[in-house]
């Protein structure tokens, strides 16, 4: 193919694609005016519809608004027909049916909030006077029905019921229960594990049905804004019914004066009585208080704690009072035990008391009893020193003519024996006010009370005119000191070193009564004469029989009289007065039997009435040496 018809070719094909183009332009114009017709004619559409819509617009709010006044005054009848039945059941009050009466006074709260909430009814405030009227009513009655429930389930707890709640070893019953008498008091380690082990069970102070009622109207009470009242109502309702059941248990309130004026016998029994009283009071009836005072205030913290302390203040001033009252009285060494028990029952209690009495309203009835413990502790030391120098200083006149054990070393042993009952007891009251080794201390204490008995022993021998007398005397005392130790728990706070270095004291004062009592008439049976040493009774004794007459005159008058005197002095230690009499028999027979085999059988024995001068037989002299130390009136003797 040539070019020109080539050229031709593509000249046509451009003609066709122009004429394509052109179409499509006409096309396309004619749909942008058809599209632009569209758009006129929905925009005068919606124009014509805007009118309706607003129309069918206002007719769905109109019925929005017609529904929500009728659910709101469908609503504000319920709670008008609720407002009138819970009217119905405040009028009726609450002895019917006390549940129904307290959802009433709900109902009626609910009745204010709803109206409260609900301002543009007309009715508003008309219901709200109303309702509050009501509930005014409504609370008065619940305080009276509070009253009377409570009174009704609060009454005096019988000594009896108390007793039964407390373990079997501290019941009256078991005799150990009451402290009257300190002789019964067992020793102080046993007797606080045997209280650690013990169970305590608080009575029912109000039965447990009636619990959840007197809560319920109290929760009602403290949003009525009526905790005054209400708390008004629970104190003098409980504290009254507390310190019944103290009285009808014995609790008295009673002054420094009246304890002063009190006879010991009677004092005594009433501090063993108070330290009973304190047990069952702070194990049994304070813990129920407080038991029954968190459930009905339970969600209401400061009404428990402020409830609690009023209700309980009255009878802890009057149980405390009676305990401080003894504290400051006059001190006296009798009252150390009595003391010592007391201290020990607030120790005891301590840690009860702190628990019970641990909010910020108790904290002066718990202030007050730390303050009893530590003058309980404070006075018992006072009277450990006052006992001391009582002791060193005791002037009594009280004479033990046979020279026996004196009073006063009984006394102050048994004293001494008493206070190891107390060993658990006296470490803390020691450790209370000094950091160093309470054993230590306690031996201190005990070896002063000694060396002061005996300074006081020492200076009472001396009133004897017969030093004899006075050797006997202080052997009998210092051998029943040494005796009593070394048989108590005080021997192993004093020591063997102690127990041997009196022991030896106890010999020495024997050794002295033998010197004393037998020197003179064993220079009777003595020949000085240089040939005293052999023989028969031969003219080189030295003696004539003038002056072996002379000896045995002598011997016979003073063995009587020694017979005579030392038959009424005692020896009231069976094993003291047997080795003593041996003793004095050892020294004394053999040189009798001597003398009389030297110059009794060849000079006397062979003249007239021998008797006369020979009385005694060896046997008879053993015979009446066994009468000595007997303690025998004169009358007796002559029997």
């Amino acid at each position: 193919m040539g070019v020109p018809q080539a050229m031709e070719i593509l000249t046509q094909r451009a003609a066709l694609v122009r004429e394509s183009l052109q179409k499509s332009q006409n096309v396309t114009e004619n749909m942008v005016s058809i599209l632009g017709s569209f758009d006129y004619r929905l925009s005068a559409l919606e124009t014509a519809m805007r009118p309706t819509q607003i129309r069918t617009h206002s007719i769905r709010r109109a019925h929005e608004n017609i529904d929500k006044t009728l659910k709101a005054a469908e609503s504000m009848l319920a709670q008008f027909d609720l407002t009138r039945k819970a009217e119905a059941k405040i009028l009726r009050g609450p002895h019917e049916d006390l549940e129904m009466y307290l959802e009433a006074i709900d109902q009626l709260r609910s009745t204010n909030r709803y109206f409260t909430g609900n301002k543009n009814f007309k009715c508003n405030e008309a219901i709200l006077i109303h309702t509050s009227n009501l509930l005014v009513k409504a609370i008065s009655k619940l305080e009276d029905e509070f009253r009377q429930l409570l009174t009704n389930y609060s009454k005096p707890v019988e000594p009896d019921r108390l007793f039964d709640c407390l373990p079997n070893n501290l019941r009256p019953s078991s005799a150990s229960s009451h402290h009257g008498d300190s002789g019964s008091k067992n020793n102080s380690d046993n007797h606080n594990k045997s209280l650690e082990a013990a169970v305590f069970i608080p009575p029912t102070l109000i039965p447990p049905r009636v619990l959840p009622l007197l809560h319920d109207l109290a929760q009602q009470m403290i949003q009525a804004g009526h905790q005054q009242q209400l708390f008004r109502i629970y104190r003098d309702t409980r504290a009254s019914v507390l310190e019944q059941s103290l009285r009808k248990l014995g609790v008295e309130r009673l002054t420094k004066d009246d304890v002063q004026k009190m006879q010991w016998e009677a004092l005594e029994a009433k501090i063993g009585n108070w330290i009973h009283y304190m047990r069952i009071a702070v194990k049994l009836l304070f813990a129920g208080e407080r038991k029954i005072c968190d459930q009905i205030f339970d969600g209401a913290d400061s009404l428990q704690d402020q409830c609690f302390a009023d209700v309980t203040s009255n009878s802890v001033s009057v149980l405390l009072s009676f305990g401080e009252a003894i504290a400051r009285s006059k001190r006296s060494p009798e009252k150390l035990f009595v003391l010592l028990d007391m201290y020990e029952i607030m120790r005891e209690l301590q840690s009860e008391i702190e628990t019970l009495f641990g909010s910020k309203a108790c904290i002066e009835m718990r202030d007050s009893a730390l303050s009893l413990t530590t003058r309980l502790a404070e006075t018992a030391q006072e009277t450990f020193v006052d006992f001391e120098e009582a002791v060193e200083k005791d002037a009594t006149k009280t004479a033990v003519l046979d020279g026996t054990v004196h009073p006063l070393t009984s006394y102050v042993i048994n004293y001494v024996k008493f206070l190891f009952d107390y060993q658990s007891t006296l470490k803390q009251l020691f450790q209370d006010f000094d950091a160093s080794d309470p054993d230590a201390q306690i031996a201190v204490v005990t070896t002063r009370i000694m060396q002061a008995l005996q300074t006081n022993l020492d200076g009472k021998s001396k009133q004897y005119r017969d030093p004899a007398l006075t050797q006997l005397f202080l052997m009998n005392n210092i051998h029943y000191i040494v005796r009593s130790v070394r048989r108590s728990e005080a021997k192993d706070l004093l020591g063997d070193d102690w127990v041997q270095i009196h022991r030896r004291v106890v010999q020495q004062h024997a050794n002295q009564y033998k010197r004393i009592s037998w020197a003179k008439i064993l220079q009777c049976l003595t020949v000085q004469a240089s040939g005293s040493g052999g023989g028969s009774g031969d003219a080189s004794s030295g003696l004539s029989r003038a002056m072996v007459k002379d000896r045995f005159k002598t011997f016979n008058i003073q063995f009587e009289e020694l017979h005579q005197r030392q038959s009424q002095w005692t020896v009231p230690d069976s094993e003291l007065r047997e080795s003593l009499r041996l003793a004095v028999a050892e020294v004394l027979l053999p040189a009798y039997r001597s003398f009389i085999k030297r110059f009794g059988r060849p000079m006397i024995e062979n003249g007239k009435n021998p008797q006369k001068y020979i009385r005694y037989s060896p046997e008879d002299l053993e015979r009446m040496l066994n009468e000595f130390f007997e303690g025998k009136t004169f009358s007796e003797q002559k029997r």
